[in-house]
């Protein structure tokens, strides 16, 4: 399992050669919100074509969108596919919503990290990805966000199980970084970007990946060659 030393020079490999992210990406918790339920299964651009629809007809607004016809809010986020599973989805987010705080999302702040990813998780369609990035970014507390991108960067370089859980893998994160919300925030997007770009699912680039430089470092220190 990855030590200290190779999660931070892989985040340092990443972020010296990519630059900061600069993500989520969303004007608002509450878009954050939004964009997370959307994301899941899709990819990002899909997303913002959704999210620009309900901006168009101001609807980033938790009341305005709990108002909303459910047949009138799929068609409005058809472009991020899934779309009458995701609408429902989003209305049992606003359901809790309104049933924990009448629909003020700032209240949701003053819970306690662990308190607010469970209540999250108890939401029918928001799984543990969902609620870690809306914890993260949304309400900027402590809480790794583990993706599909994560898993396969970490087996390939041979730290992790390529079957290794969730929990498992976030725990990992959790227990070993420092418990910092801008750095848990830049490693996830630096992973994204990296998994995109290079990593991808049926090959990698590696000889041009931001993370070579750092596998090269790990053989001189496993071969004693560090000079």
């Amino acid at each position: 399992m990855p030590a200290l030393a190779d999660l931070l020079n892989m985040y340092n490999s990443m972020l010296e050669n990519l630059g900061p992210s600069h993500w989520w990406p969303g004007e608002t918790p509450f878009e954050v919100c939004v964009g997370a339920i959307l994301t899941q299964n899709t990819n990002w651009d899909n997303v913002e074509k959704a999210i620009a629809n309900l901006a168009r007809n101001d609807l980033l607004d938790p009341l305005k969108l709990f108002e909303t016809d459910g047949d009138r809010l799929a068609e409005l986020i058809r472009p991020a596919g899934y779309y009458r599973i995701k609408a429902g989805r989003l209305l049992n987010f606003l359901h809790f919503l309104r049933d924990e705080t009448g629909f003020h999302l700032s209240a949701l702040g003053s819970y306690e990290t662990d308190d607010l990813r469970r209540k999250l998780l108890e939401v029918k369609g928001v799984g543990a990805e969902t609620a870690d990035s809306m914890v993260l970014y949304a309400f900027h507390k402590p809480s790794f966000v583990v993706d599909a991108y994560t898993v396969r960067i970490f087996s390939r370089h041979g730290l992790v199980r390529e079957d290794i859980g969730y929990e498992e893998l976030r725990s990992l994160f959790m227990e070993t970084l420092p418990r910092d919300v801008s750095v848990y925030q830049e490693y996830h997007a630096l992973l994204v970007r990296t998994g995109k770009r290079w990593c991808r699912k049926k090959y990698g680039l590696c000889s041009d990946c931001p993370l070579y430089a750092y596998n090269g470092a790990k053989e001189a220190r496993v071969s004693g060659d560090v000079s």
